[in-house]
Formats: structure tokens, sequence, C-alpha cells
């Protein structure tokens, strides 16, 4: 192996580290991938299928972009058809999401539309039904962020908007999952490394990722009787339009920087976690939280 390519190969440097260019997305959340400075690396160029998941039928909230985005190339190229969940504002990104998809020859299904209402989750489900005629793997992964100063700055909107996004439309999408799923089905949740070390500045978004925790090893328990599993993934930093649109640009600039990588991670690097819960390589897991933190320890 060349030097090049052993550079290549050390985490702390194969991406790019901050400072980035200062960007504020703020006014625009919850952000678009395409006007991101570096662009999020989702995995294009490098991820490689198996057929680790041939012939599953997923659903994906929060497929647009980010983490979304990446799971669903991935669940493509090993053989998944998907379908991305998204808000109508993010339709851009969402168009160069299913463009990847179908790409590599997978079917690719969008809907649009606010998960934090009930009525909406009911329909994702049933679009996803209609269009595969089963679902093998739910990600719920969209997830509503927004930094405050302190709790005297959580408005009641905010904390409805969160909790509704992070938490209700987990509880939505899971419960009309579950009677379309069958043996060997997968269900995986999105905490966050902000569960076990929680920022004052984003409380009500780390109150959730908790909250995931546990919804995730009590839900587990109860559908393992079905021949089902439910499982986490807790990323640490990573580069998504959630940052951007979140945060302020000066914040922004310098994030993932106290990383024990020096970085955050790009989106490509938390897929392969999603694929391994998602097939039976993990069929012996339930209930766990896998953590893809750049080395921040999860207790």
């Amino acid at each position: 192996m060349t030097e090049d390519q052993h550079a290549q190969q050390d985490p702390t440097t194969q991406y790019p580290q901050p400072p980035y260019a200062e960007q504020d997305q703020r006014d625009q959340h919850p952000g678009l991938e395409s006007e991101m400075q570096p662009r999020p690396d989702y995995g294009e160029e490098s991820y490689r299928g198996s057929g680790k998941l041939e012939g599953k039928k997923a659903i994906i909230t929060g497929g647009d972009s980010g983490i979304g985005r990446a799971v669903a190339l991935a669940f493509a190229r090993e053989g998944a058809d998907v379908l991305i969940s998204y808000l109508e504002e993010e339709e851009p990104d969402a168009q160069e999401t299913a463009q990847a998809v179908e790409d590599a020859g997978r079917k690719a299904v969008k809907a649009p539309g606010d998960i934090s209402d009930e009525a909406q989750c009911r329909r994702i489900v049933e679009k996803a039904v209609e269009e595969f005629g089963q679902i093998d793997v739910l990600v719920n992964n969209a997830a509503h962020q927004m930094t405050v100063s302190g709790i005297a700055d959580v408005s009641t909107e905010l904390l409805d908007r969160t909790f509704k996004t992070n938490i209700y439309a987990m509880f939505w999408l899971c419960k009309a999952s579950l009677p379309n799923m069958q043996p060997g089905g997968s269900i995986i949740n999105v905490c966050s490394i902000q569960a076990y070390q929680p920022s004052p500045t984003l409380l009500p978004y780390s109150s959730t990722k908790g909250a995931i925790i546990s919804f995730t090893k009590g839900l587990a328990l109860e559908v393992v009787q079905y021949g089902l599993r439910v499982n986490s993934v807790a990323p640490g930093p990573v580069w998504t339009p959630i940052i951007p649109a979140s945060m302020p640009g000066e914040t922004v600039s310098q994030f993932g920087g106290t990383s024990p990588m020096g970085r955050p991670a790009q989106p490509a690097e938390l897929a392969p976690a999603f694929v391994f819960l998602a097939s039976q390589e993990s069929s012996y897991v339930n209930g766990e939280t896998l953590g893809v933190t750049g080395g921040m320890p999860l207790p």
C-alpha cells in the first residue's frame, strides 16, 4: 500500500477538518445539503454493495439528505427498494436522493410531508405498502433540532415541535408499520451522543434522544416474539444540513472540531451501521445502541 493510500485510510484526515466556511441556514430550516460547503459525502463514489438487503423494502424518514441520504444510497446498492420521507421544502435534495436510488437499479418512492402530524405518518406507511407490498426495514431518522441559550429560551412551540418530530412520529410510524412487517424485519431508530452527553444548548433535542433509547429497548422486547428486531444508532457530530440549519455560522465553522477525530463524521461513515442492523448479519442484535461517535464514549 502506498503512502497516499495509507493517508486516505487515516480516519482523522480522510475528510475535511474544521474550520469550515461560516454558513447559516437557520432562516431556511431544515436546510439544504446542496448549499453546504464542503458538500457532505454520502457515499456516491465509495459505497459498494454486496446484496445484503436483496429484495428488501425500506422506509427512511429524513431520507432526502444527510444520514438519511447515505442510508438510502447504501440500502439501494445492497438491493433494497426505498421510500424516503421528507419535508416539502427539501424537495431539491429529495430529488437527488431518489435519483441515486434509481441509478442503483432500485425503486425510489418519495413521500413529502410533515411527520409531526400523525395522519402523515399513517400515509407514509400506507404508501410504502401500496408501492412495495410489504415493509422490511423502518429507519426513524428524521429529527428537529434548534440551538437555544438555555431552558429559559425553550418555547412551548419548540418543545412541541421537537418531541412530535423526534418521539411522537417514531411511535406513530412503528405502530403503523408493525402489522405490515414479517419475521426478519428490522426497525432502526436514530438517537445521538446527545442522549449520553447532553449539551445545554440542545436541551429539547437531547431530551428526545434519551427517550429514544428507552423506546428502542422497550419495543425490542415486545416485538421479538414476532421475529422482529429494534435497535438504534447513536451518531456523534455529523456534517449534515441540520447543522447550519440550527446553529449560528461561527459555531458551524468549528463543528466537530472537539471530537477525538478532530472533525465531524461524514454521512457515508454512518451508512454501514444501518446496513448491518437491517441485515441478517445482526440477527442476534436486539434492543442495542450502536455508537458511531468517532471516539466520544457511550456509557
